[in-house]
């Protein structure tokens, strides 16, 4: 993006997201993926829900604002809870993994900025999973589902 950008997220659509109980989102791209170095998005997870389970970017760092709300952050060292004005950071890697799950009343409310990469890989450790994002490929796989690294070569 070359020019500076000024909004409210109110002129914004909602992406709504409910793939199964556990989880739902609202989400609104302030600065959508693709247009600069970084991601940025107004969040809003209902209560007893979490955006997006347990994980881990290996290229991408996340920061996530709460604005609104309280909830229970996951990671590594354990659950915590979390409130409106606290400011959370996850690096990438192992150490950076996390989950954030609304364990209040009402909307739980957070900006998130990432950092973007051309592509990035994320590791879903309750589940086994690892997801490819960038350049094209969204797709998520099992990790015991590998295959040789010659296997169909010719």
């Amino acid at each position: 993006m070359s020019q500076p950008l000024h909004l409210h997220p109110d002129s914004l659509s909602r992406k709504h997201k409910s793939p199964q109980p556990a989880y739902e989102y609202s989400r609104r791209d302030l600065l959508p993926r693709g247009q600069a170095k970084c991601v940025v998005s107004l969040y809003e997870i209902p209560p007893g829900k979490s955006a997006y389970p347990y994980h881990y970017h290996t290229q991408n760092e996340e920061c996530f604002y709460i604005l609104s709300g309280s909830g229970s952050l996951r990671t590594p060292e354990g659950e915590r809870p979390v409130q409106a004005g606290e400011f959370l950071f996850f690096p990438a890697g192992e150490q950076g993994a996390h989950k954030l799950t609304n364990t209040g009343d009402v909307n739980l409310v957070y900006l998130d900025y990432d950092a973007e990469h051309e592509i990035d890989v994320a590791f879903y450790p309750d589940s086994g999973k690892i997801g490819i994002w960038g350049m094209g490929i969204n797709q998520v796989y099992k990790t015991e589902d590998q295959v040789g690294y010659y296997e169909g070569e010719a």
